[in-house]
């Protein structure tokens, strides 16, 4: 017969439960075993410690009266304790992917801009921001996708939260790319972390929005360093590190894609004339221009003579009719080449 039953929710029935096991040297039932799995839940929701609640169990088990033989004792707290062990793990793994689940549909919301802006600054409070003011993001990729148990990105964040202690930074992932939020007065976060991240992620690139306030600042902030980062790519830019501050020109001149495409189809299109295409000559005044229109550097960069390049030059004035020599037709033709780069010209349709 079992003693005064401990006041513990915990442990209710737990004793009866060893008692009569006891008594015919059984295993526990299926049902008593869940039983004991459902405390195990509760505990756990509860947020009671799982060291503290196993020391109640044996304490629980020592005051059984009269006292059973140790082997049949010993297995019932075995099996007893071990269901409420896995009902307790149980209820914090479900725990933790609601956790996550909740992690994920807030920074969903946060990139994209999709929910209440309202409610999202509510939200952001559980993980650590304050949209009120300024925020920047910076967006790294590389070679490899990374989600956020991946050890790079766990590395990664602990770097940058070991070096700014205290600060409001979210860091995660989405789409494969590695993401840092940060306060806009705060610059140096977003430099710290593209800096770690392109050393992380071998050579991989980080694009980095402006600035902007409120809980829509951080989507629209995503969206740039986005956007730097696919402008890298079409236009082949140098550096690991792109601000989008610094390539606002860019978004100006598609902003017309038709004005655009229009240009580059008027002033470009005769190179498509010229024995093997428009693609080489397209690639002179690429290095031309991006050699600021020194004709040793650009032909070092095609790996043509100097006298070569300059064939190619007058080749391109007689074809376009536009000296790249002359001011006003060398801003014409150069716009027009960052045009075409920006809409794939001429390997697709502009």
């Amino acid at each position: 017969m079992a003693g005064p039953q401990a006041p513990a929710s915990h442990l209710s029935g737990y004793a009866e439960l060893l008692v009569d096991a006891c008594a015919t040297g059984r295993r526990l039932t299926r049902a008593e075993l869940e039983s004991r799995r459902a405390q195990g839940e509760r505990a756990a929701e509860a947020g009671l410690p799982l060291r503290a609640l196993i020391r109640d169990h044996l304490a629980a088990a020592q005051l059984v009266r009269p006292l059973p033989a140790s082997g049949p004792l010993l297995a019932a707290v075995e099996q007893a304790v071990d269901a409420f062990v896995e009902g307790y793990e149980r209820a914090q793994h479900q725990a933790v992917r609601q956790e996550e689940a909740a992690r994920r549909e807030f920074i969903d919301d946060l990139l994209y801009g999709g929910s209440d802006l309202g409610r999202l600054a509510e939200r952001a409070g559980r993980f650590g921001l304050r949209l009120s003011p300024s925020h920047g993001v910076a967006v790294a990729t590389g070679p490899e996708t990374y989600g956020d148990g991946y050890p790079m990105a766990r590395g990664i964040e602990s770097a940058v939260l070991a070096r700014f202690p205290g600060r409001q930074i979210l860091l995660t992932t989405k789409d494969g790319r590695l993401i840092c939020v940060a306060p806009g007065d705060q610059p140096e976060v977003l430099e710290y972390f593209a800096k770690r991240a392109h050393a992380a992620t071998d050579g991989g690139r980080v694009g980095i929005g402006r600035s902007h306030p409120g809980a829509g600042g951080v989507a629209h902030s995503y969206e740039e360093a986005l956007g730097a980062l696919d402008l890298a790519h079409r236009m082949d830019l140098d550096g690991p590190v792109l601000h989008a501050v610094d390539l606002l020109v860019f978004p100006v001149l598609t902003r017309d894609r038709q004005a655009m495409a229009d240009l580059v189809e008027s002033t470009l299109g005769p190179l498509r004339t010229s024995r093997g295409g428009a693609q080489p000559l397209l690639d002179t005044l690429t290095a031309y221009f991006d050699s600021g229109c020194v004709s040793t550097e650009a032909a070092r960069r095609l790996s043509l003579s100097v006298r070569a390049l300059t064939y190619r030059l007058e080749r391109i004035h007689s074809l376009t009719r536009a000296d790249p020599a002359d001011t006003l037709n060398r801003y014409t033709l150069q716009t027009a080449v960052i045009g075409a780069r920006l809409l794939g010209w001429p390997g697709s349709d502009a």
